[in-house]
């Protein structure tokens, strides 16, 4: 009897197995089809979007100096430029952890409204004016911003979730970086647009500085319109196949979304979950065990001692351009063009060819290899520009960017892909974009202690202020940070290249021929296999 019933679950789970093997085999994942291009496109954008939105302040803030804080010696006050830098964070922060746990209590359909809320926060900084009297057009903008990285935030998850899940095995990596490289797209197209209007906008400039105002309010808009564009590929994305056979336990659900059918028998064997699931329940039973926790902690870790590093210098790779020398220019126009050219430069040497270097390696490497090396290679960057900080300043600046460059370069072709990729296949679809949720705002509190921290450390112990003698001792800090993320992934960190997202579900059990199977052996075979390498 004990023999039957477990040939009986042996069958199921292998039915189970071959069931979603042939979505597989005739889905989205074995062909650039339609649904591969629509994934591509569809996420790809929102990473374009959110990257823009993000960096833009980076060149933006020096105009606000300009327009706003001419009292101040057209600078920002270090306080109130980390806060308006920080708020995006912040918001980012509540919108990973919100969509996460909502992309895996409602279904991963509800992608398109973190979209909404980009373009409804984009809009509003881009009008942020002041009131007659209170909050300052400053206020509003880091007010909007706060709303801007909530939606930013959900793309995190979301994006993540569906892309992975609508991937095969041999090109999920892939397909993950190449959605994930659209950030650097992003970044640079932030700088293109930036020189663009200036260009436009040079007479003005020259002839009155406050031209700025219609400057860095059209640099910041027009980070909408790819987000209008894709906005209906979002709201008609089907459900995803894996989310409503592993959660919904809906056969028919998933194949629909494939555009499959399925027989009777099979459809038999799986009913549909009608009612409400505790997630919050099944969240903490996965959790509660340490071999899952410890790679949630190792997911979430990576990325927060990545961030703090990453956005650290994103963030203000005008002010080490400043630093050494490159941006000190003696009008306004010259030092806003000087900035924004400093920051093409950077990104077209370091930031994009990183990410397309993980995209083309991602599958050879496999993820793991790729991260250690980021955060090995990293480490190696910022001691070099920490201890020989001045002699390359004041003698090789050349040098100086080479090194940033690198820097820059191993951290795309490094730990900031693969912190985005791993945490979207190593857990199961019921708590996958929660877990990744968590993982993405880990490293958004990295971000955010970069952001209000940066502007601080550097001018600590500086006899004249906005000179950044700390800069240094802060490169040495990215070191040390970026050597903790290397211990944390070796201890913790797990390698899922060309592993099927099934082997990640608690009930997985591998697929093993019956007629090689006898009574006893079902029962042998289905307890001496591991569920999951990583268990």
């Amino acid at each position: 009897m004990s023999g039957s019933v477990n040939e009986q679950q042996f069958a199921t789970a292998e039915e189970k197995l071959r069931s979603l093997e042939k979505l597989e085999d005739n889905g989205a994942g074995q062909s650039w089809n339609w649904f591969t291009v629509r994934t591509i496109l569809t996420s790809g954008a929102g990473f374009f979007t959110d990257s823009y939105d993000v960096f833009i302040i980076n060149l933006v803030t020096p105009m606000l100096g300009y327009v706003y804080y001419a009292h101040n010696g057209n600078k920002m006050p270090a306080d109130t430029e980390g806060i308006i830098k920080g708020m995006a964070s912040v918001g980012t922060f509540i919108g990973q952890l919100l969509f996460g746990f909502m992309g895996d209590i409602f279904g991963r359909k509800i992608y398109g409204f973190e979209l909404l809320i980009i373009i409804i926060g984009t809009i509003n900084c881009a009008t942020s004016a002041s009131a007659v009297k209170g909050v300052s057009a400053i206020g509003f903008l880091g007010l909007w911003r706060l709303v801007l990285g909530v939606g930013v935030g959900g793309d995190y998850p979301m994006s993540a979730t569906i892309t992975s899940e609508w991937s095969s095995a041999g090109r999920r990596g892939m397909m993950m970086a190449l959605i994930f490289s659209m950030q650097g797209i992003g970044n640079l197209a932030a700088a293109i647009v930036t020189l663009i209007l200036l260009a436009i906008f040079k007479s003005a400039i020259i002839d009155d500085v406050m031209a700025l105002d219609y400057v860095w309010r059209l640099c910041i808009g027009l980070g909408a319109v790819p987000a209008v564009a894709t906005i209906y590929l979002r709201f008609s994305m089907p459900e995803s196949p894996r989310y409503a056979l592993h959660v919904q336990k809906d056969v028919e659900a998933a194949a629909a979304a494939k555009g499959q059918t399925v027989s009777n028998e099979l459809a038999q064997q799986y009913t549909k979950v009608e009612e409400k699931r505790n997630h919050w329940a099944e969240f903490r039973a996965y959790f509660g065990q340490w071999k899952h926790l410890r790679v949630l902690l190792g997911t979430s870790l990576s990325w927060f001692l990545l961030d703090i590093s990453f956005y650290g210098l994103g963030l203000n790779n005008t002010y080490v351009l400043s630093a050494i020398g490159y941006a000190k220019k003696d009008t306004p126009f010259e030092t806003l063009w000087a900035n924004t050219v400093g920051q093409i430069i950077i990104t077209c040497l370091g930031s994009v060819p990183g990410y397309y270097l993980t995209v083309y390696f991602i599958e050879k490497m496999g993820r793991r290899k790729i991260q250690i090396m980021g955060f090995t290679m990293t480490t190696i960057l910022f001691t070099i520009l920490a201890a020989a900080y001045y002699p390359l300043r004041d003698n090789a600046i050349a040098a100086f960017i080479t090194v940033f460059t690198l820097a820059q370069l191993f951290m795309n072709f490094g730990a900031n892909a693969t912190t985005f990729i791993i945490p979207g296949e190593v857990f199961p679809s019921k708590v996958r974009a929660s877990a990744h949720g968590i993982s993405a705002a880990s490293g958004k509190a990295g971000a955010i202690i970069a952001a209000f921290a940066f502007n601080v450390v550097v001018e600590t112990g500086d006899t004249y202020p906005g000179e950044h003698a700390f800069l240094p001792q802060t490169l040495g800090i990215f070191a040390a940070i970026m050597f903790l993320g290397l211990i944390v992934t070796l201890l913790w960190v797990p390698e899922s290249k060309g592993m099927d997202l099934d082997e990640f579900e608690e009930d997985y059990i591998p697929p093993v021929t019956h007629a090689a199977a006898t009574d006893n052996d079902v029962i042998s075979v289905t307890e001496s296999v591991p569920v999951s390498s990583y268990k």
